[in-house]
């Protein structure tokens, strides 16, 4: 976890799992690089928010794996899942549902799968392409504190790789011109 910059009420705080993600910003807004994984992500944004002041919102910018064909680009999401709990099972367990759909925005963007799971192989992408659009590490965990928080939260996701076969490369090699075009994103943004 590293945060840059002060956490203030009249500004967001951005997060992004990696330095790779950051390399281009270039603004007075604090920033938090959180690590990859849900974990990682959970406590480096409970920690930041339990220190004092919360900002007015949270900007998760990151890169995600793309699950279709033919998704590319930057998106907001506008709906989260889990792709690695299994909530049928804890659900006979206990009787409790545990790892539901949360609405991150009211706009039609596409639904992000979260796990631990690096995905980069065929089978894993064909199964949660049912499910969602879009991949990554970090974005259900982010939400869930930002709401027990009571912080707005949106996430912005460039789309790095296909999510199969070779991710990791690709990965690698275009994550540099992610974070440029989420760099740009921000200035865009007016913040």
């Amino acid at each position: 976890m590293r945060l840059t910059g002060t956490v203030t009420p009249d500004r967001p705080l951005l997060v992004l799992a990696v330095q790779e993600e950051a390399a281009h910003l270039d603004t007075d807004l604090p920033v938090l690089l959180t690590g990859i994984g849900k974990v990682n992500a959970a406590a480096s944004l409970a920690t930041v928010l339990a220190r004092g002041d919360r900002p007015s919102e949270i900007l998760n910018l990151g890169t995600a794996g793309a699950l279709e064909s033919g998704w590319l680009g930057t998106h907001e999401i506008a709906q989260v899942i889990q792709h690695d709990i299994d909530t049928p099972v804890l659900k006979a367990l206990t009787g409790r549902t545990y790892g539901d759909a949360l609405t991150v925005s009211e706009g039609t963007g596409p639904t992000l799968a979260t796990g631990d799971l690096f995905v980069a192989d065929e089978s894993a992408r064909a199964r949660l392409a049912q499910h969602a659009q879009l991949v990554d590490m970090e974005g259900y965990a982010l939400v869930t504190v930002a709401r027990r928080a009571d912080v707005p939260i949106r996430l912005i996701k460039h789309v790095s790789d296909e999510a199969g076969a070779g991710a990791g490369q690709t990965w690698q090699e275009s994550v540099d011109g992610c974070a440029k075009v989420l760099a740009e994103w921000v200035r865009e943004e007016g913040f």
